[in-house]
């Protein structure tokens, strides 16, 4: 049993190898972030900030504080991934739309505020653990698209976080989780490798 998106994430692999003279438009990254971040978010805090290098000064700045990796300048577009500190007073300015739109009754808000609260508030390391889980499910997504575009995509945790939170402006409630390049690839990347067997990791109870 198959179909278009399973093959999308079958054929999808690590790009090594971009065309450096290939571009993506400002409306081409917009909707690559607009259709990622449709990827699910915890009481839908969509706690997620996506900073787009795409020009050869900001790639100039990005590159010497993320190991040098050449995906940084040839790829079209690296996006630092940023997750939120999850905070749940944000939680019904987010819902708000949602009530406005007639999916959720306002009286529900508070259902959901509440338990935020209790699950986060006190816990510091939960609010960051929600902060990598976001951006990460967000970063996947976009991964997905980028390939169902014929592109290219590489994940990257090979940076220096403290460096990329001072040159790009992160807040204090921020976390750089992965940078994320896209483009058009060019010949020589290897397709997916063979995963372990599902026996390996799957537990049926």
């Amino acid at each position: 049993m198959t179909n278009a998106v399973i093959e999308c994430i079958l054929s999808r692999t690590a790009a090594k190898y971009y065309d450096p003279a290939a571009t993506l438009s400002d409306d081409q990254i917009r909707e690559l972030v607009r259709i990622g971040t449709t990827a699910p978010t915890s009481f839908h805090l969509q706690n997620w900030r996506f900073i787009a290098v795409r020009t050869r000064e900001a790639k100039a700045k990005l590159l010497p504080i993320a190991w040098n990796q050449p995906a940084i300048t040839d790829a079209a577009v690296t996006f630092i991934v940023v997750g939120q500190l999850a905070d749940s007073r944000v939680v019904p300015v987010r819902l708000a739309p949602v009530v406005e739109a007639g999916i959720m009754p306002e009286k529900m808000v508070p259902e959901w505020e509440i338990p935020a609260r209790g699950l986060y508030q006190d816990y510091p390391q939960r609010q960051r653990d929600e902060a990598v889980r976001t951006a990460t499910f967000g970063a996947a997504a976009m991964i997905y698209v980028a390939r169902s575009w014929g592109l290219g995509s590489t994940p990257m945790i090979g940076f220096d976080d403290n460096a990329v939170h001072r040159e790009f402006g992160l807040t204090e409630d921020e976390v750089p989780v992965m940078l994320l390049a896209v483009g058009a690839e060019r010949p020589g990347n290897w397709p997916q490798k063979p995963r372990r067997p599902v026996a390996d990791v799957l537990q049926l109870v």
